[in-house]
């Protein structure tokens, strides 16, 4: 369609600046005549395009052109560049296409205020791979199958039928229907391994805010009462809400956490600056698994 083609015509001389007819009539498959009167057109509805001959002449835009006949406010594009690049923060080639196009559409250039970054420091390639297969299961709607290690550590093998992506708490999950246990889940990507998409289609749709009807993350959670020492107080201000700071410098924090063997592996992560106060059991727990580890070392 002609209202199509015109469009893209401002992108590509907005994105190129120069471009001949002859090119155009190529990209388009239509006659250079065609060209030159969509390039009257244009210029017949206000757009400030010229044609120049001679080497490196063609048809241009005149400079710091902007398509700002819109009905979006300034505030409005400034929330949709800022929602496209946190978006683009899990590496979304189209998305970042979108970011192009819109920035250059507005005429935007003041978009580096913000940058978001959802990966880990660690396994961020693992983590993106499943993020964009899981990604296409669900557009596709195909079932998936994967081994996943619970809360306490055990590993288990799933077929899933992938509903949604979601980020919350600083991770990424998935929540889908799980086959294994006949009921919704949400699966965190990275325990996610030996990731399959399969042949089998399912029709089951995905709630439009699974984070504010009747869903969890089914599992049983504990509170934490830690002593962290002040070598660590910037992860106190992290991952803490409720903490004290003591006289010496040391904090008192409680944190809510799955119970398992995830807690000890969290505890550990602190190293020596880390003693657990309470519950007595988590506490025992912690103790004796260390107690084991140390024997490793004699």
């Amino acid at each position: 369609m002609q209202i199509n083609r015109l469009f893209e015509i401002v992108y590509i001389l907005m994105d190129k600046k120069t471009i001949t007819a002859k090119a155009l009539a190529e990209r388009f498959e239509v006659s250079t005549r065609t060209i030159y009167r969509d390039v009257e057109t244009l210029s017949c509805a206000g757009i400030p395009v010229y044609m120049s001959k001679g080497k490196g002449g063609g048809i241009s835009l005149l400079p710091d052109f902007v398509l700002n006949k819109t009905v979006l406010t300034d505030e409005e594009k400034e929330e949709i560049l800022a929602s496209l690049k946190a978006v683009s923060a899990v590496h979304l080639s189209e998305t970042d296409t979108a970011l192009k196009k819109l920035s250059c559409l507005f005429g935007e250039s003041n978009t580096d205020w913000i940058e978001v970054d959802f990966s880990s420091w660690a396994n961020i390639q693992n983590e993106t791979e499943t993020f964009h297969t899981v990604k296409s299961a669900i557009l596709e709607k195909k079932m998936i199958r994967f081994s996943y290690a619970n809360v306490k550590g055990e590993s288990s093998n799933r077929e899933v039928e992938p509903l949604k992506l979601c980020f919350k708490g600083g991770a990424w999950y998935l929540f889908g229907f799980c086959r294994l246990k006949q009921g919704e889940r949400f699966f965190k990507l990275r325990r996610i391994r030996k990731l399959e998409v399969l042949e089998d289609y399912f029709i089951r749709k995905s709630p439009s805010q699974i984070f504010l009807e009747d869903t969890s993350f089914h599992e049983e959670f504990v509170t934490l009462k830690l002593r962290l020492s002040q070598k660590v107080a910037f992860r106190v201000y992290d991952e803490f809400d409720s903490y004290e700071e003591q006289k010496d410098g040391s904090f008192i924090a409680e944190i809510h956490y799955p119970k398992g063997e995830w807690i000890f592996y969290y505890v550990t992560s602190f190293g020596e600056h880390a003693e657990v106060l309470g519950p007595i059991d988590v506490r025992n727990d912690v103790k004796t698994k260390l107690q084991n580890t140390l024997k490793q070392y004699f």
